[in-house]
């Protein structure tokens, strides 16, 4: 048979000389996303949508009844009730595949079914946790954007280079488009307007990672100063809610404002669980964890507050001896290169960030790897709720086998409106609360 049947990816296998009869392991991205969702099953025969809802609570009573009032049927109370709020699970279909021709396979060195099936797996656990990493930075690095062009006079349209977190309010516990009813107050630079509307860009020119740009329309006119480029945007709901807390070295008001010098610290990421514990959020088994690239990670141990605290005992610790920290003050450190990195104006943004319990969840199609016919032709296995399908030849000399992988499913990060101060006295009023970005250079 001759070289020219292979595919020209897979030519170079086959040489006159010798070859060793094995493929070597590829880099591959370092995952860990996806731990961090509490998976569901998402029921067959209800459509693509499914919209749950978490409870409130009732704030605590500190004042004694009055006597008085202890009269008639309702003994001088007045009924109250809780709150709730809504998030919405949307699922979809995502795979890929590979041809195999089994009597090329016996012509190549090693065995390529097995290499197919390991590269499968690979590709898949690394689309679900990027579809994770999206999900959750998606929601936590929301409402909170930067003017793109400075205005040319007053007027109530800006553009800004990011509305994720600007189009939605909640109304009784569900998210709406953001209206002339239904508003959302937004500081721009110095003062506070009350936001009507948000449209994105036909052509999105967003710098932020999968951000989109676009126009917000305000009731009233933004200043000229407000509305100057690179100024803060940032968005409250009617003194009730505002956006995600991104944490910034040395109080930078957004992205681009960060500089060279803009590290990652220690104080930093205690800073961040302090956030964390006092909304009351959950830990993963005893820690919060904290996903962070190498530099991140490089800049952690540089820092002087981390060598304080292993100062004396550097020559047996494992944190300095391997490079590598696993557990340390309430936090769990995972490396990750599937951290967020963007370059603006000259400086290299990174992004680590610190994740409570249930900051994601994740929706599994029930039944995915079901059977509704009989006589299947394909052998289906079900890995990691990711399904791997091998189906047997089909083509006339029944030579071509295909080796595929499909997942149906989606991740949502869920919000927390209803646990305010009120409930919980230390609790910010971000909608979201269940993990922190950090920003900083390097």
């Amino acid at each position: 048979m001759g070289i020219q049947n292979f595919p020209a990816a897979l030519q170079p296998m086959i040489q006159q000389g010798y070859l060793e009869r094995e493929f070597q392991d590829g880099i591959q991205s370092v995952l860990g996303f996806r731990d961090i969702a509490r998976r569901e099953a998402f029921p067959n025969k209800i459509g693509e949508t499914i919209t749950k809802t978490r409870p409130g609570l009732k704030a605590p009573v500190t004042t004694p009844l009055n006597p008085s009032t202890n009269t008639n049927l309702d003994n001088g109370l007045t009924p109250g009730t809780w709150t709730i709020e809504q998030y919405t699970l949307s699922i979809n279909q995502y795979g890929d595949t590979i041809d195999l021709n089994t009597v090329t396979n016996r012509v190549g060195i090693v065995e390529q079914f097995l290499q197919n099936a390991k590269t499968n797996g690979v590709q898949s656990a690394q689309s679900l946790d990027r579809l994770a990493r999206n999900s959750i930075f998606n929601a936590y690095m929301g409402g909170n954007t930067r003017v793109r062009t400075t205005l040319g006079a007053p007027g109530v349209a800006l553009a800004v280079d990011d509305i994720r977190g600007f189009q939605f309010v909640f109304v009784n516990g569900v998210l709406i488009p953001v209206n002339g009813t239904n508003t959302i107050a937004v500081t721009v630079g110095s003062n506070t307007y009350t936001l009507v509307g948000a449209v994105a860009d036909g052509s999105n020119v967003s710098t932020a990672p999968n951000g989109i740009s676009g126009v917000l329309t305000f009731s009233g006119n933004v200043t000229v100063a407000d509305g100057t480029l690179n100024n803060d945007v940032t968005a409250y709901n009617l003194g009730t809610g505002v956006a995600p807390f991104i944490l910034r070295p040395n109080g930078r008001g957004n992205t681009s404002k960060i500089v060279g010098t803009d590290l990652f610290t220690m104080g930093a990421m205690l800073d961040a669980v302090a956030y964390l514990r006092s909304n009351a959020v959950p830990t993963i088994g005893g820690m919060y964890n904290l996903y962070l690239d190498p530099v991140s990670s490089r800049q952690l141990f540089a820092d002087p507050d981390f060598k304080l605290l292993y100062q004396g005992a550097t020559g047996a610790a494992k944190e300095f001896r391997m490079g590598r920290v696993v557990e340390l003050v309430d936090v769990r450190l995972i490396p990750t290169t599937e951290a967020f990195i963007q370059t603006l104006a000259g400086v290299k943004i990174r992004r680590a960030i610190l994740c409570g319990g249930e900051a994601l969840v994740e929706a599994d199609f029930d039944g995915m790897a079901s059977e509704d016919l009989a006589g299947n032709n394909a052998q289906i296995d079900m890995v990691d709720d990711i399904v791997h399908v091998t189906r047997e030849p089909l083509d006339r000399l029944q030579q071509i086998i295909a080796q595929s992988w499909y997942w149906i499913g989606g991740f949502t990060a869920p919000t927390d409106q209803t646990v305010n101060a009120t409930i919980v006295p230390t609790a910010s009023a971000s909608y979201y609360k269940r993990a922190v970005v950090i920003e900083h250079a390097g």
